[in-house]
């Protein structure tokens, strides 16, 4: 075992939110992630770092102590703690955590080799937390898995992180020829997914796109299912307001929320109205439920299992990667 390099040192911030326990385990990860540390190479004792740091030998203590159990570092009696393997970590950043991205999350994890650990965390669609969040962890990750949203200040936020360790997935926003992105086609996909089950949407009178106002999926949905409607010559429109929404008999409808889908088959059952018979319902994003709901829910939807894995590659092999996602539809009794 070498002793610790001269170069590192913990990094305490007095008045900061994350406790100083976590900021003792950051520190060594970071400084692995530097190579700054490395197999083999001695930590100060817990009785030094309580000295140099005016911290609790609690403190100090359970940071080791997780950093142990996570094996990252190890310890010999009476020559200390050491550093037992190389761990990377990685930013994973989402907007929400709903149902297909826990199938998301759940393939990246799985994916990912022993040595490399994920932070998740979420904003939500708001910028401010989405620019405090990247700001706190520049330089403390290996790579950068990053969900973005449309807003004026995105494109700057995500130029704070270099090129070569970010991520953008699910939206293809704001990349470069030489961004590392992976997406799924909000546009053209839809118009081919609603071709897929052209003959099942014509036996209704009308067509509604369910986009409320409440919704962050991509506008260009919307413009897709228009033109996929004026090019069938079907009877549509597009409704924007949540409250106006009342299932009608004859109207298939294409719903991008998942609220709005509850509200579609509680109504019909208020209603005594058959999913597939009496009214259509076409949803986007496959979750775990949809095919046991009402003898099953026609969904069009990306491959969240496969956006999972090929994030975790490009974390794994350091490849840049632009791959788009395939979107399919998986045609059930709904409609």
């Amino acid at each position: 075992m070498r002793s610790t390099k001269n170069e590192f040192r913990f990094q305490i911030k007095e008045g900061a939110e994350v406790p100083k326990f976590r900021q003792l385990m950051d520190s060594v990860n970071h400084a692995i992630a530097e190579n700054r540390l490395s197999v083999g190479d001695h930590l100060p004792s817990v009785n030094q770092v309580c000295k140099e740091y005016k911290l609790s030998r609690d403190t100090v203590f359970k940071a080791y102590s997780l950093l142990k159990e996570q094996g990252v570092i190890d310890s010999v009696r009476n020559k200390g703690y050491f550093v037992a393997r190389e761990v990377r970590r990685v930013f994973l950043f989402l907007d929400t955590f709903k149902a297909y991205k826990e199938v998301l999350y759940d393939s990246f994890t799985k994916n990912l080799p022993e040595n490399v650990l994920s932070d998740v965390h979420f904003h939500h669609y708001n910028i401010d937390v989405f620019r405090r969040q990247i700001e706190e962890s520049l330089g403390k990750y290996h790579r950068y898995v990053i969900m973005p949203f449309e807003h004026a200040e995105m494109e700057q936020i995500l130029d704070l992180i270099p090129a070569d360790k970010l991520l953008v997935i699910d939206w293809n926003l704001y990349a470069r020829p030489a961004s590392n992105v992976l997406y799924q086609d909000f546009g053209q996909s839809v118009y081919d997914g609603l071709e897929q089950v052209a003959s099942l949407l014509e036996k209704y009178r009308e067509l509604v796109f369910l986009y409320p106002e409440f919704t962050n999926h991509p506008l260009e949905s919307v413009h897709f299912f228009e033109r996929f409607c004026r090019d069938k010559q079907l009877t549509f429109r597009v409704e924007r307001r949540s409250s106006a929404f009342e299932v009608q008999p004859g109207v298939a409808y294409i719903s991008v929320s998942d609220r709005m889908l509850g509200r579609f088959l509680e109504q019909c059952r208020d209603k005594g109205l058959e999913p597939g018979r009496d009214a259509g319902i076409l949803s986007y994003n496959e979750t775990p439920m949809k095919k046991f709901i009402y003898k099953g829910i026609t969904v069009i939807t990306t491959d969240f299992q496969l956006m999972g894995s090929k994030a975790a590659e490009f974390v794994s092999t350091d490849a840049p990667m632009q791959f788009c996602v395939p979107t399919g539809v998986l045609i059930r009794e709904s409609l």
